[in-house]
């Protein structure tokens, strides 16, 4: 029987609280099973960029990563929010360490083209290193994966989150019983984003498809759910969207909380 493996991707506004990051980290930590943290920052690197006065351009929510916010997401992924990550992770008793996918050539990517829209230094993942991970795990540390991966040739690349931790529990499911989560502010996915408690508890394929029809999923939630499908249909034992505080009672009292993927 394969041994469980916790991928989870933080992000959404509990990025940028640092008390609901520091409640979320110490749940993390609770979690005594083999376990991969994938974060993200663009808030806080879009923050950061008006007080550097670096110009910031978004086409359809995605950020155009030219080489100066290039220079700044690396900061701020790799630095500032990484660091302090593992700082904290540290100070409850794990033993955190802080990569990137060019790290230990964790996570390669190819730079997006340029047509039909030139996002700049934008990756799409090619393969993940799972042996490499691996032996990152096998020696007690816990990976914390800021979103930034690279190409084999020197240049780094920004890439999606939610992407990355898909592809990253897609890989090491070869080893290991791979679950991922996506947690953030929310309870779950939502039927009617105004409604807190509209969480709709399963997507499959047939609803999933359904509800998008009737436009009952926001249009930000869908790059998320395909990225869900994906790792499902890939060898991931289970998929769930959920609200970052309840990640470890979902995951040491098995109880449903958010909502789940399925096949």
């Amino acid at each position: 029987m394969k041994q469980p493996l916790h991928i989870i991707k933080i992000g959404g506004n509990v990025i940028d609280d640092p008390e609901k990051l520091s409640a979320f980290l110490r749940n993390f930590s609770g979690i005594k099973e083999p376990k991969i943290l994938i974060h993200g920052g663009g808030k806080i690197a879009t923050e950061l960029a008006g007080k550097m006065d670096i110009p910031q351009q978004m086409i359809d929510g995605r950020r155009v990563t030219d080489a100066e916010t290039l220079k700044l997401i690396t900061m701020v992924y790799g630095g500032l929010i990484s660091k302090n990550i593992v700082a904290a992770l540290s100070a409850n008793g794990d033993i955190a360490i802080g990569l990137s996918g060019a790290d230990a050539n964790s996570v390669l990517a190819n730079k997006r083209s340029a047509n039909p829209i030139d996002f700049g230094f934008v990756g799409d993942v090619a393969a993940v290193n799972s042996g490499n991970i691996d032996k990152i795990l096998q020696a007690g540390f816990v990976p914390v994966f800021c979103a930034i991966t690279h190409d084999g040739n020197s240049q780094l690349l920004n890439t999606n989150a939610d992407t990355m931790a898909s592809a990253i529990a897609t890989a090491m499911s070869g080893n290991y019983e791979s679950f991922l989560y996506y947690c953030f502010e929310k309870k779950g996915v939502l039927e009617d984003v105004e409604n807190e408690n509209s969480v709709i508890h399963e997507i499959n394929p047939s609803n999933y498809e359904k509800l998008k029809e009737e436009g009952k999923i926001f249009q930000g939630m869908i790059p998320k759910l395909d990225n869900a499908f994906s790792a499902i249909q890939k060898g991931v034992k289970a998929v769930h969207i959920l609200q970052a505080e309840d990640l470890s009672s979902l995951i040491l009292t098995k109880r449903a909380y958010g909502t789940r993927i399925t096949a």
